[in-house]
């Protein structure tokens, strides 16, 4: 059984740690800073990081994997069309790897970066800065159709699926939910809990896909309530889901 943790870094970065207690082998997910994965290490005498999967080229996921390779000799993971440091294993569309014993299928996801990759194992989907809790990436290479159809990628798999992303924004994601959808009940009601939890200190992730189908906006694009809320704010009829995701991002880019 692979147990999943978080390592926090930075101001709002998780890094996912996975292990696998009957190896004491363990894996991390775009490990920005060297120095949480190093302190986990060092208090767990015994363990082994055999694994680094990297969803993307940006610094605060990329940063502490030189450091970590020279200290473990951990295989890296990263997608095949960006540069990753010291990647070892290139990955593409589809391809499939095994981690600690589990099978993960690689899921271009391009929008945020355009070789933003996620993995997923069932029930499990790390998806770096694709699909947040209650929000998505900001769109620095891709354009809004490729993240309209990455998302609805993510958006495939099954509702159970446990949503493990990068970033801590839950609570601002929500109340920009809530001035999209001020009338969803399962939006104000996940705001009100998230707000609580981040009062108390409290992580809000992983979440759930079902959870996101309920409360995030930019996966609910073919709802009426969010395209009438949409065009009422940009005086245009957007027929295309894509288009309606298009105008939902332009708006969050500003809220």
């Amino acid at each position: 059984m692979i147990q999943i943790s978080a390592l926090p870094a930075f101001t709002d970065n998780y890094i996912w740690l996975l292990q696998d207690h009957s190896t004491q082998r363990c894996a991390v997910v775009d490990p920005g800073d060297a120095a949480p994965v190093q302190a986990w290490l060092t208090a767990h005498p015994g363990w082994v990081l055999s694994d680094i999967l990297i969803t993307h080229h940006h610094h605060d996921h990329v940063g502490g994997v030189e450091r970590l390779k020279k200290a473990t000799d951990a295989t890296v993971y990263g997608p095949a069309s960006e540069r990753i440091p010291v990647r070892d294993v290139a990955l593409k569309d589809n391809d499939r790897i095994s981690v600690l014993g589990w099978d993960f299928d690689v899921i271009q996801v391009p929008g945020h970066t355009l070789g933003h990759i996620a993995f997923y194992h069932q029930g499990h989907l790390f998806c770096g800065d694709t699909l947040f809790a209650a929000g998505c990436g900001r769109l620095f290479e891709g354009t809004p159709e490729q993240m309209h159809h990455s998302l609805s990628r993510l958006a495939a798999l099954p509702e159970d699926t446990l949503v493990y992303c990068t970033h801590e924004y839950t609570l601002s994601n929500l109340k920009f939910a809530a001035a999209v959808e001020p009338g969803n009940p399962d939006t104000l009601e996940r705001l009100a809990k998230v707000a609580r939890q981040r009062e108390a200190g409290i992580m809000t992730l992983p979440s759930t896909l079902a959870l996101e189908k309920l409360t995030n906006p930019f996966l609910r694009t073919g709802e009426t309530s969010v395209k009438e809320k949409v065009d009422e704010r940009n005086g245009l009829d957007n027929r295309a889901p894509s288009a309606v995701f298009a105008a939902l991002r332009a708006w969050k880019d500003t809220f």
